[in-house]
């Protein structure tokens, strides 16, 4: 039995174990401190108390408050070239602003782009930005339309699925995609909007200034009721706060019955996370899933047991939850990164290490996660190990991410033919980055990956079908989209129509998830 929770190591995992693991990583993605949607969670379940929210629905609030930008990873890339390369600095110093007025978002976006760029440069970013009035609106649909198509592969519940899609939505009929106001507002979704911004507040100024901020919102952004349960004891409201450990707090609170993982389930939640990852790239679309099928291949090659080759591959489904932690205008820069950027590029496995090692039952999978850029001689990262440092299981993945990536498309240069990456791979064995005997045990992974032409496609996707979405999924604009496969942009937009129809989706984002669940690029 664990000491601090009374339950065993073995047996169904704590759904809200997994969930707080992956909201460490949005904490990430979206510019705030590590714990920060947890102590959200706390804030939310103690204004839905005072404010009187049914005992019934109060799961449904805890798990909206640490899934809420599970979607953060959705716009990314739009993100970062609207703001000049740092979306997520672009979407922390935005945080306080979102359910202010107009003229406070207007002040924070121009405070927050680009703001260490030339003037003339910052100038064009704003202006593109004005003029496109739209764009917020498509940013925050691929967001909520993503976060939905996630937390349903999580198994968190229908009601925290549907108070995805309103996420930003406002009291006063304000908010994106603008389709609620007043009491139509999910529920949960009033609350969590009021704490996420108490916690903002309370750590960027003080309490005063917090009460200051949730009385000025009451009526406009927020749910009235909901400020008022603030307002009325902002120093009671906060004691939800004061534990020093934040993790295992959330965990306690979770309203009871406590939701439950079964092994067998624990892929399809793991594979969300590597999909939440993916998605924050065009370039890195799929990768994760591929990564993890080619390690475990790899780890039964080398005669790995069972158990062994199940761990190496949800540590391949996971290996890149860090990503989300680091800004697009590095992930998606087309030229030689600086000192500065490698070094932010460095982080994303330690990132992933840290997040993971926080969950009792997702810990044994950290290291060999957190290792799949380390290299036989030590010029890896971020420990920098070398082979007497690294299991078999270590070994195997940081090479089966190294031939994966190669036969993927990057910004900086085109996708390695297999026989190409086969090549590349024997050539870092050669000078002793990666050990002979797990290339060979990748590279024959890899051979035996070649399966028959599938005769079925998800959704009835035609074969062109399946062309255009590949490419959207990698934001391929409609042009490109055309230029490539030789037809007009016109029958693009009509393909376009009919995958959003067959697939059940209505933003790139969404269209781009269906892609990586289906393992279709």
């Amino acid at each position: 039995m664990d000491a601090t929770t009374g339950e065993s190591a073995t047996g169904p995992l704590r759904l809200a174990e997994l969930v707080a693991a992956l909201s460490l990583a949005t904490d990430l993605g979206t510019g705030q401190p590590l714990e920060h949607a947890l102590r959200t969670g706390l804030l939310s379940l103690e204004l839905a108390r005072r404010s009187g929210v049914a005992a019934g629905s109060l799961g449904d609030v805890y798990y909206l408050a640490l899934l809420r930008f599970v979607g953060c990873t959705a716009d990314a890339t739009e993100t970062a070239a609207s703001a000049g390369g740092d979306d997520i600095a672009f979407i922390g110093a935005m945080s306080p602003a979102w359910m202010g007025s107009v003229g406070e978002q207007m002040r924070a976006m121009t405070a927050a782009t680009a703001p260490d760029a030339p003037l003339p440069r910052r100038v064009r970013l704003l202006l593109t930005a004005f003029a496109d009035t739209q764009g917020a609106t498509r940013s925050i649909s691929a967001h909520c339309e993503a976060g939905q198509m996630l937390s349903a592969r999580l198994g968190v519940g229908a009601g925290v699925t549907e108070s995805l899609g309103f996420a930003f939505e406002r009291w006063d009929g304000k908010g994106i995609p603008g389709r609620r106001s007043g009491t139509t507002v999910p529920e949960p979704v009033r609350v969590v909007v009021v704490a996420r911004d108490i916690d903002l507040w309370t750590r960027m100024t003080d309490v005063d200034s917090a009460v200051e901020v949730v009385r000025d919102r009451a009526g406009h952004a927020y749910d009235p009721n909901v400020a008022a349960a603030f307002l009325d004891d902002p120093h009671g409201v906060l004691e939800a706060t004061r534990s020093t450990d934040s993790w295992q707090a959330a965990l306690d609170a979770e309203p009871t019955p406590w939701l439950r993982i079964h092994d067998e389930q624990l892929d399809s939640a793991l594979g969300a996370f590597g999909d939440f990852a993916d998605l924050k790239s065009p370039w890195t679309r799929g990768h994760s899933p591929g990564v993890a099928a080619l390690a475990e291949a790899a780890a039964a090659a080398a005669g790995l047991a069972a158990t062994e080759c199940d761990a190496v591959r949800r540590a391949g489904l996971v290996h890149d939850l860090g990503r989300v932690g680091i800004p697009n205008g590095v992930w998606d820069h087309p030229g030689p990164l600086t000192v500065d950027a490698w070094e932010r590029v460095r982080l994303h496995s330690y990132f992933t290490e840290r997040i993971l090692n926080r969950s009792r039952r997702l810990a044994p999978l950290a290291r060999v996660s957190a290792c799949h850029h380390e290299r036989a001689d030590g010029s890896g990262y971020h420990r920098g190990a070398r082979t007497a440092e690294l299991s078999v299981a270590e070994r195997l993945l940081a090479a089966a991410d190294a031939y994966h990536a190669c036969t993927e498309p990057r910004p900086h240069r085109p996708a390695m033919t297999a026989e190409g990456a086969a090549l590349e791979l024997r050539r870092e064995a050669r000078a002793n980055r990666f050990d002979t005997e797990v290339v060979e045990c990748v590279l024959e992974a890899a051979g035996h990956q070649a399966t028959a032409r599938v005769e079925t496609t998800p959704a009835s996707l035609t074969e062109r079908e399946l062309q255009v979405l590949r490419l959207i999924a990698r934001s391929h604009s409609n042009k490109q989209v055309a230029d490539q496969l030789s037809i007009t942009a016109k029958t693009v937009g009509t393909h376009v129509e009919h995958i959003y129809a067959k697939a059940g989706v209505s933003t790139r984002a969404g269209a781009a998830l269906f892609a990586m669940e289906h393992g279709l690029l």
